[in-house]
């Protein structure tokens, strides 16, 4: 596996997914022609992490245009059809918001441009969104790293997979660890499997081995040790969501590593794009958390580690509490102490500009 990997890609008028359900141990971009096959690998986390999903449902989009375009739909029947595989995309996994908001923003470009149009404009627009995240990747890196300025040796906390496999562009909370690695500051990573699909010791891991990095593998349940004797300057994770308050809905285990960061007095920081934010909701009460399969738990790959016949409580988030964040770090600065009045003044100026 080499840094160069691509979460997806546009090619040839069908879209390719890297296959991350088989990493690290095969590299294979499965072809997409029609969006019901890109909703089923949304659900199935052959494409996951929270930007990347909203990428991949937007070239989805591209592809029911076509689609509906070449069954011969137009008008009202066309709108009707365009707005039910939207509603397929947002449920594919309710919990991340940066895929509702890719979707809305492809469909009410659909809602208004001639038919004859539509299928070049839509894929102008998800080409866009796609060079966007790249580039907001970039400036997360850069406003993350610079809360370490004259720092060296540092010890770094991370949870689940936010890097290039997780985004279009060098991720988020491990955009902001390469940009530390690339200044020389970053002595070690240590990166948390997370349970119960591997997210960190698969993806992250691989990454970062790639890429020449530092780093450690630790079981989740170690990651309070680790606090506590390995001198953590800091962890660093990712959101799904994050409500008007801050409250932030991010990969299950984040939550547990917040309260562990607290007791032990290190920052804790939370990397993702202003389209993670929904200033619809008040609090973390009305995040949406999505539950999975019991296979997940009771299976690692196609190997049985449970009774067949367990039951399971499998969330695939958590919720932390806005006063467990230190700050929050975006694309157009970082919020420190995020709570209602500090992230609605982030909101605001971003609405003046």
């Amino acid at each position: 596996m080499t840094q160069f990997l691509q979460s997806l890609k546009w090619e040839n008028e069908n879209l390719l997914i890297l296959d991350q359900t088989i990493l690290p141990h095969k590299i294979v971009y499965r072809k997409y022609f029609h969006y019901k096959q890109v909703v089923m690998a949304i659900q199935k986390l052959i494409v996951r992490g929270a930007p990347a999903i909203g990428v991949a449902a937007s070239y989805g989009m591209v592809l029911a245009v076509k689609s509906f375009l070449k069954e011969g739909l137009s008008g009202e029947v066309l709108k009707k059809a365009l707005k039910e595989a939207a509603a397929c995309f947002i449920n594919a996994r309710p919990t991340a918001v940066n895929l509702s908001w890719s979707v809305n923003q492809m469909l009410e470009l659909c809602l208004v441009i001639p038919e004859k149009q539509m299928y070049k404009k839509t894929l102008e627009y998800a080409v866009h969104m796609q060079q966007q995240d790249q580039s907001i990747c970039k400036k997360i890196a850069m406003h993350g790293a610079g809360l370490f300025v004259n720092k060296k040796n540092l010890h770094i906390l991370t949870h689940c997979n936010t890097g290039a496999l997780a985004t279009s562009g060098v991720g988020t909370a491990l955009g902001i660890i390469t940009e530390l690695f690339n200044r020389d500051q970053l002595n070690c990573v240590y990166i948390d499997e997370t349970r119960p699909i591997l997210q960190g010791s698969r993806l992250t891991a691989s990454e970062l081995i790639a890429a020449n990095i530092p780093c450690k593998l630790i079981c989740d349940n170690m990651a309070a040790l680790v606090m506590k004797s390995k001198e953590i300057d800091a962890i660093i994770v990712g959101a799904d969501r994050i409500a008007k308050n801050g409250d932030t809905a991010n990969k299950i285990g984040t939550y547990a590593l917040a309260i562990a960061a607290s007791y032990h007095r290190i920052p804790f920081y939370v990397a993702a794009p202003f389209s993670t934010f929904d200033f619809n909701i008040s609090s973390g009460d009305y995040i949406i958390i999505e539950e999975r399969s019991d296979d997940e738990i009771k299976k690692i790959g196609t190997e049985w580690i449970a009774p067949a016949e367990i039951s399971t409580f499998n969330p695939a988030f958590d919720i932390t509490p806005h006063h467990l964040i230190t700050a929050i770090i975006t694309e157009s600065g970082v919020i420190y102490h995020p709570n209602i009045e500090t992230v609605t003044t982030y909101e605001n100026a971003l609405i003046k500009k």
